[in-house]
């Protein structure tokens, strides 16, 4: 299948030969299980990845796990070869745990629309109290500050876009700003919170027949006006036409007819274009319009 690309430069970039070599480079991986919070009711974990014999601090991903706000791991099998192959390019990589509220309840139809916004906002309170974590023991992570990227597949990705854009924040400091997000078939509940001061850069996976999470704005499980569940959402094409509109960079990747299994899937058939994102957009801090139909 070819793939249509339209690339808008915003602004010219140069390229780091060294940094090209830094992320080309493998290295040997070390895990590591931590505990970021506990109470009596619940320990919530992370498991951090990080390249070996690199003693200077290096960018942090921060994976969440799908599965509806009521299933999924951190450790699944997918998501720790996509850590290890993060950590080999010179990334650390932090897959964390979150309150699973939806456990009971499910995600569809009949599900509140009120219970599926708590979901997002306890999901954002949780990767806030694992970055607070990492943030507070940042020299024993050698991680640096101002390189933190959040990623995240279905649930995991609606919950690192609400933690951006929606949820009121008050556990990281007020100065932090994350420097990128990688979102897979994820959707927010409104694209009005996206200005010229807050955007940062973003890669956004989607399929165009998801039937789960919108591709671009439609109620969630496109569930009727009806149902308790109705919840307007605004998905991968939907926030990448707001950034367009205010002239700051995305890079969308799109899959014509494809489903919700491209909530996984980016992870390993396209990791070429997550490292382009990284080193480019986030690293090299380039300008680009970025749109991809496969």
């Amino acid at each position: 299948m070819k793939a249509k690309i339209l690339i808008i430069l915003l602004f010219t970039f140069k390229v780091s030969i060294a940094q090209k070599q830094f992320l080309n480079k493998k290295y040997a991986v070390s895990k590591r299980t931590y505990t970021y919070h506990k109470n009596k009711k619940k320990k919530l974990k992370l498991d951090f990845y990080k390249p070996k014999r690199i003693k200077k601090d290096v960018p942090l991903i921060v994976y969440v796990h799908g599965g509806s706000f009521s299933g999924g791991n951190r450790n699944d099998n997918n998501i720790v070869q996509f850590a290890n192959e993060m950590a080999k390019r010179g990334f650390a990589f932090a897959s964390v745990s979150y309150r699973l509220t939806m456990k009971k309840l499910g995600f569809g139809c009949q599900t509140k629309s009120e219970e599926k916004i708590n979901a997002f906002n306890y999901a954002s309170e949780d990767i806030s109290l694992a970055v607070k974590y990492l943030l507070k023991n940042k020299k024993k992570f050698n991680i640096k500050t101002n390189k933190i990227i959040l990623a995240g597949s279905s649930a995991g990705a609606e919950a690192i876009l609400n933690l951006v854009y929606v949820f009121d924040n008050k556990i990281l400091p007020r100065n932090f700003k994350f420097a990128g997000i990688i979102s897979m078939a994820g959707a927010i509940t409104t694209t009005e919170n996206i200005t010229q001061n807050n955007v940062i850069p973003i890669q956004l996976f989607h399929g165009t027949a998801d039937k789960l999470v919108p591709y671009n704005i439609a109620p969630h499980h496109y569930c009727q006006k009806n149902d308790v569940g109705f919840l307007k959402l605004f998905g991968s094409k939907a926030i990448a036409n707001r950034i367009k509109n205010i002239n700051k960079s995305f890079y969308l990747y799109s899959i014509n007819k494809g489903d919700h299994s491209w909530s996984g899937r980016p992870m390993h058939q396209c990791l070429d274009n997550i490292l382009d994102f990284l080193y480019n957009d986030v690293l090299q801090k380039s300008k680009r319009q970025i749109t991809i139909l496969i």
